[in-house]
C-alpha cells in the first residue's frame, strides 16, 4: 500500500468511514502483530496488543498528523501499550513474588504436600465458599468482616466456612493415606 493510498483510507476513516480503516488494519496489521510478537514475547499476549494498538489508533485517529507513516504511528501506540503492560505486569509479579515469600514464611511448618491439598481443595470449593473460607480460616478476618466483605449474611458466612473447613480437613486426611 502506498502512503496515498493510506492518505485517501486515512481521510474516508476520519470521516467514519469503518470500511476505509479496516482496510488500514488489513494493510498493516502484519507488521504491527510482528512488532508487537518480537517486543512482548508471547504470541497471545502480542496479537492482544496489536489489537489492542489499532482500537486506540481508531479512537484517536484525529491526531495522527502524517509526519510518519500510519503504520509508524500505531506501532508507536502499540509500543507505549506494550510497555506499560509489561511495566504494569512486573510490578505485579515483584507484588505476588513478596506476598508468596510472606505467605511460605508463615507456613513453614506446613509440609509441601499438605499446602498443595490445601490450595486443590479451596479450588473446587464454591466461590462464595472459597471467599468465605479464605476470609476466615486463611487471612483471619472475622465471620463478621467476612459477611460485611462478602455482602452475605453472618449465618450464611458461618455456614460456608463450617462446610470449606470440612472439605480441606478431608482433602488433608485423603493426603495422608
Amino acid at each position: 500500500m502506498t502512503a496515498d493510498d493510506d492518505a485517501r483510507l486515512i481521510a474516508a476513516a476520519r470521516k467514519g468511514d469503518a470500511r476505509a480503516f479496516a482496510a488500514l488494519v488489513d494493510a498493516h496489521q502484519p507488521k504491527i502483530r510482528g512488532f508487537m510478537r518480537r517486543f512482548a514475547g508471547h504470541w497471545a499476549d502480542a496479537d492482544d496488543l496489536a489489537q489492542e494498538a489499532f482500537v486506540t489508533a481508531w479512537r484517536k485517529l484525529d491526531r495522527f498528523e502524517g509526519r510518519s507513516s500510519f503504520a509508524s504511528w500505531v506501532c508507536g501506540i502499540g509500543y507505549r501499550i506494550a510497555r506499560d503492560a509489561r511495566r504494569g505486569h512486573d510490578r505485579g509479579a515483584q507484588r505476588d513474588h513478596e506476598w508468596l515469600n510472606e505467605q511460605d514464611e508463615g507456613e513453614a511448618g506446613a509440609p509441601l504436600e499438605d499446602r498443595i491439598a490445601v490450595a486443590r481443595a479451596l479450588a473446587e470449593l464454591a466461590n462464595d465458599q472459597r471467599a468465605a473460607v479464605a476470609l476466615c480460616l486463611c487471612e483471619g478476618f472475622s465471620h463478621s468482616e467476612a459477611a460485611a466483605i462478602l455482602n452475605q449474611k453472618l449465618g450464611t458466612v458461618k455456614s460456608h466456612v463450617t462446610r470449606g473447613r470440612e472439605r480441606l480437613l478431608k482433602a488433608l486426611e485423603t493426603q495422608d493415606e
